[in-house]
């Protein structure tokens, strides 16, 4: 009786097992067919996207920083102080926006799997 019952627990384990794989590449293939803008061009944007997201904040820092320089004499580099803090915010900026990101793709695997 117990390997009868144990066969049957592992073929239920199993055929759990091969349900999620086929669900998983099915909601693959769907979103594929789904979001078919999104190709390489998408994927290059959200490389870019990042990319700004701590560009930008970098740059201002330096601009400040050295306007503080020109206008006020110090011992300490304003330039120096800002760009640490501008790149400091442009990397909490990108970490938001790839968090998001991360987040949605979770979301989207959970949609789909076996229950």
């Amino acid at each position: 009786m117990d390997k009868t019952h144990d066969s049957d627990q592992s073929q239920q384990g199993l055929r759990k097992d091969l349900c999620r794989k086929v669900k998983a590449k099915e909601a693959r293939k769907m979103r594929a067919r789904q979001q078919e803008e999104r190709s390489v061009w998408f994927g290059l944007g959200m490389f870019g996207l990042v990319g700004w997201s701590v560009a930008i904040p970098t740059l201002i820092g330096i601009a400040l920083g050295v306007w503080l320089d020109l206008k006020s004499s110090s011992r300490y580099s304003w330039t120096l102080m800002l760009l640490v803090v501008g790149i400091g915010l442009g990397c909490l900026n990108a970490w938001f926006w790839i968090s998001r990101e991360r987040k949605a793709i979770e979301e989207e695997k959970e949609e789909f799997e076996c229950k």
